[in-house]
């Protein structure tokens, strides 16, 4: 079948992206801008302003009138494989200054020839002024390991849609990428389970060196598009140190923390952030691949992390699970069926009923976070739903489904931006303990989070009552 030109088709489309204004943080000119603008006096947060190729808001009356706006970090960024989110549509991620898409699955669907006709996926997804960052495709190599075999070469899968082959080398990753047009795009490395111990971690971490070279001589677009490196070597110190140095000798825009978040113990999940956040540059963004749960977001914000992503909030919405200030909310149980309150009351000052239209304006739009630096109303508030309403259509319906996944982003969007003005106003530690003490009212801190907080001078508890401090998140996991 004969395809349509790119040529024929491109007046459908917006103008290009603008020329990036702002001087490149790395050696190969890519188009990145990182500038630190607070500190936490005690730990290593920071809030930073991070430029990318999108991060530009058009004028109304003239397209080609542009403005840049600063991401600021730290920053969720949600996970749409496909690009898209299930359940939702693009312009229900406004709120969300970079959201994540999958080189492997965009490859197998729609695959190149679409992409490329479409001018990228910014215009595929009409996201046209809102960054993306795609995974390389690695990931996959965990999550589809039954239809994987990896080799030097690369990793050859058998596709889950229709049982062809398809072998994803860093150069077949990177010319993927390069179609996809994502602001940022990841490094194809040799993924492992994070409890994987023995030689397959040190020859995955070697691998994953090897490979970086290859994926920088594939890049084809790199004043346009920014290539990030991740960090291997599994739970050893050592070898996450050697792949460390290796990584930041290539000076890359950007470096990610891979392979964590697999169900390793969380005492060593920490110590690994910790040596990655302090041996990795200071003027380039840090992103800790799969994170997402809230208090790991709180404790790697402390430990000086800028960037995370995971599918946790969407997922767990479409199981009817709301996120909420101190902790979930299962809408699917009875004890919501006559509960005419909204969603989370603590996203409003008063404890009223939903329908109670006396409420200030401001507080019936619920959050109304930064999209690209400006202030923009939602179009309507997830809070506007009672959690009867909730409690009848979680889990069960498509409606359920839109609402508590926007409910669950926009929790994760309030938490990075109460965060980010807790650094900025000085008042970090505070807010880390005050977190925790919701979360654990009773002051059973998991000491994984204590012990990683102490290492950067936030203590969670006096010194006399350590003794009382128990394993939270392992008791949580034995229930």
């Amino acid at each position: 079948m004969s395809s349509t030109p790119p040529s024929q088709i491109s007046s459908s489309f917006p103008p290009a992206p603008p020329p990036f204004p702002f001087s490149p943080n790395n050696k190969h000119n890519s188009p990145l801008s990182f500038q630190t603008q607070k500190r936490c006096p005690k730990s290593k947060a920071r809030l930073s302003h991070l430029y990318l190729p999108h991060s530009f808001s058009r004028n109304e009356d003239s397209a080609q009138s542009v403005k840049f706006h600063p991401i600021e970090t730290p920053i969720f960024m949600p996970v749409g494989t496909q690009a898209s989110i299930k359940g939702l549509l693009s312009h229900q991620l406004r709120q969300c200054p970079i959201v994540l898409a999958n080189t492997y699955h965009l490859a197998q669907r729609p695959g190149t020839e679409i992409l490329e006709k479409c001018q990228g996926v910014h215009n595929f997804m009409n996201r046209r002024d809102g960054c993306i960052l795609t995974d390389s495709g690695g990931f996959q190599m965990v999550s589809l390991l039954k239809l994987a075999k990896i080799t030097e070469s690369g990793v050859q899968f058998e596709s889950p849609h229709d049982g062809s082959l398809m072998m994803l080398s860093p150069e077949e990753s990177m010319k993927v990428q390069n179609a996809i047009g994502a602001d940022i795009m990841m490094a194809l490395d040799d993924v492992v389970p994070s409890t994987t111990e023995g030689p397959r971690v040190e020859e995955a971490m070697e691998r994953t060196i090897r490979w970086i070279d290859r994926c920088i001589d594939a890049h084809k677009r790199p004043k346009e598009q920014n290539l990030f490196g991740i960090v291997q070597g599994g739970l050893d110190l050592e070898l996450r140190k050697k792949c460390l140095e290796a990584l930041v000798e290539r000076d890359l825009p950007g470096y990610a923390i891979g392979g964590l978040s697999g169900g390793e113990d969380k005492m060593l999940f920490q110590s690994v952030v910790n040596l990655c956040t302090e041996m990795l540059p200071d003027n380039k963004p840090r992103y800790c691949m799969g994170v997402g749960y809230p208090e790991d977001l709180v404790v790697c914000v402390a430990l000086g992390v800028d960037m995370f992503d995971c599918v946790y909030p969407c997922r767990t919405a479409r199981f009817g699970t709301a996120l909420v200030e101190d902790g979930t909310m299962k809408l699917k149980h009875s004890q919501f069926e006559t509960d005419t309150h909204c969603m989370d009351d603590t996203l409003r000052e008063t404890n009223k009923v939903w329908w109670d239209h006396s409420m200030p304006q401001e507080q019936l739009s619920g959050s109304q976070e930064t999209t690209q630096g400006g202030s923009q109303p939602d179009e309507y508030s997830t809070n506007q739903y009672s959690r009867a309403y909730m409690n009848r259509v979680a889990a069960r319906e498509s409606a359920g489904c839109n609402v508590t996944t926007q409910h669950n982003i926009r929790y994760m969007m309030q938490l990075m931006k109460e965060m980010r003005e807790a650094i900025r106003e000085e008042r970090f530690e505070k807010y880390v303990q005050d977190f925790f003490t919701r979360h654990h009212p009773k002051g059973d801190y998991p000491a994984w989070a204590v012990t990683a907080l102490r290492s950067v001078n936030i203590e969670l508890v006096e010194p006399q009552q350590q003794e009382v401090i128990t394993t939270g998140l392992e008791d949580k996991m034995e229930e």
